[in-house]
């Protein structure tokens, strides 16, 4: 590890560099590998933010992954807690206002049941729904100053306000714990002891996941489209699930193997996070997603700080339908203790 840098600015980078993540990834959500490592190439060989629209909105609209975890930790930082019932009012308000940006189904099936009064414990997508949707979110999680125990729990919990599969539960787990390292220690020498502490605490939900995590250090020497191939056969696709995981080219939504592809995009260059965000948008399908994650760990490593010039300028550009700018994130982030 390297040395603790300030942990507000570690919040800040962290809800920041997800959102710049998603920002870039909402351009090319779904999209083949050759096409996303094409826009990729391009996109970081330039100064200037990425010239192209997806539907309304010019580049700097961040999507659902990013709106739920701002959600979370403006809900996070209002009850200095977890407090449930406040949270799954948040997700439900989302989608009965019309503001969410693109909408992962569980989620939104979660949503629709906590709007008809189903209480936040029941309301959640049963299995074989594994989706990321928990995980893209449960980054201020790791913001929270209590004990590792005490956040595996609600991280947890968190997760289950839309997702009941223990995969995607597990997901979440995983990155609410990197985001944690991330702000207190900087960014991670990538030991085998840590990813050996990280795949302990997901094995009991998700065995696979945490295979994946020890299996690491192997992936860390190979390329990254290689890498990506593996990755996204890593953990079989739930099938029968309305995601369709398997029909997707490069990662799916499926938890196990976007998550882990996100992690593997943030140890290969934990202090660069223009190298991160380039390798998760680059791999092809659900980028968005993959980059807000990867954006949550790498942000929280580096914090406000880290950020290059060019990411600093682009960082101005976020918005949530001109509203949730990037003082509105920073100033949420660092509400959270």
């Amino acid at each position: 590890m390297t040395g603790a840098h300030d942990p507000h600015d570690g919040r800040a980078g962290s809800l920041v560099v997800q959102a710049l993540g998603d920002a870039l990834g909402f351009l090319v959500e779904g999209r083949a590998p050759e096409v996303c490592a094409a826009y990729a190439s391009e996109v970081f060989s330039s100064d200037d933010p990425p010239p192209y629209r997806r539907g309304p909105f010019d580049f700097g609209q961040y999507s659902d992954d990013t709106q739920l975890a701002r959600e979370l930790a403006l809900s996070l930082g209002m009850t200095k807690s977890f407090v449930p019932e406040e949270f799954s009012a948040r997700v439900a308000a989302l989608f009965e206002n019309g503001t969410i940006v693109g909408r992962g189904r569980a989620t939104e099936a979660a949503a629709r049941r906590i709007i008809a009064g189903i209480p936040w414990d029941q309301a959640g997508e049963p299995s074989p729904s594994a989706g990321n949707g928990a995980a893209m979110r449960a980054g201020p999680i790791g913001f929270l100053s209590v004990s590792q125990a005490e956040m595996i729990r609600v991280a947890d919990d968190a997760a289950r306000v839309t997702h009941l599969d223990m995969r995607a539960r597990a997901a979440a787990i995983l990155v609410a714990l990197v985001v944690r390292d991330g702000i207190r220690q900087g960014p991670t020498a990538c030991s085998p002891a840590w990813f050996d502490a990280l795949a302990h605490e997901v094995n009991p939900k998700d065995p696979k996941l945490a295979s994946g995590i020890r299996k690491m250090p192997e992936w860390l020497s190979g390329d990254p489209a290689t890498v990506g191939n593996e990755i996204a056969r890593w953990s079989e696709p739930p099938l029968g699930s309305s995601h369709q995981f398997e029909l997707w080219h490069g990662i799916s939504p499926f938890a196990t193997p976007s998550v882990l592809y996100a992690l593997f995009a943030y140890v290969r260059a934990p202090a660069d996070p223009e190298e991160v965000l380039r390798v998760a948008v680059a791999v092809g399908g659900d980028v968005d997603t993959v980059a807000a994650m990867a954006g949550a760990m790498v942000g929280a490593a580096v914090g406000l700080g880290g950020l290059t010039p060019r990411f600093s300028r682009w960082a101005q550009l976020l918005n949530d339908q001109g509203s949730f700018r990037l003082e509105d994130l920073v100033a949420i982030a660092c509400g959270v203790e």
